[in-house]
């Protein structure tokens, strides 16, 4: 069984999507990061160095969301995935992330609340 660290609701601006305007005009993007990671010595020493740096994580994401453009959230999230699991100063910790990536400004001629895409990657 594995812990949990999760940061919700990180904001950041990007310009990913299908259409012309999307890449053009950009809109906000948020992420939702679940990292499984084992917690016990962090809990037991309270020491930063036993845990995730999840501020570290956040960088990560934020860099991506902000970067190049990618047509489709859902390479969006697979990206940050893929970077939080080869991170130098996370590799040890983590064993598994499950990236949310929210379009809540999509391109949709209807009245929604959110669009999502979730991966999940692992070791």
């Amino acid at each position: 069984m594995t812990d949990r660290i999760a940061l919700t609701g990180l904001r950041a601006f990007g310009r990913h999507g299908v259409f012309a305007h999307e890449r053009r005009e950009g809109q906000e993007f948020l992420v939702d990061i679940v990292l499984h990671v084992d917690l016990t010595a962090a809990s037991k020493s309270d020491a930063l160095a036993d845990t995730v740096d999840y501020g570290a994580v956040a960088d990560i994401a934020v860099r991506i969301v902000s970067g190049d453009p990618y047509d489709l959230i859902e390479s969006v999230a697979g990206r940050i995935a893929d970077e939080v699991l080869a991170d130098e100063r996370l590799k040890d910790r983590v064993e598994s992330v499950e990236v949310t990536v929210h379009k809540p400004s999509a391109p949709i001629p209807h009245e929604f609340a959110d669009v999502a895409v979730t991966v999940t990657r692992g070791r």
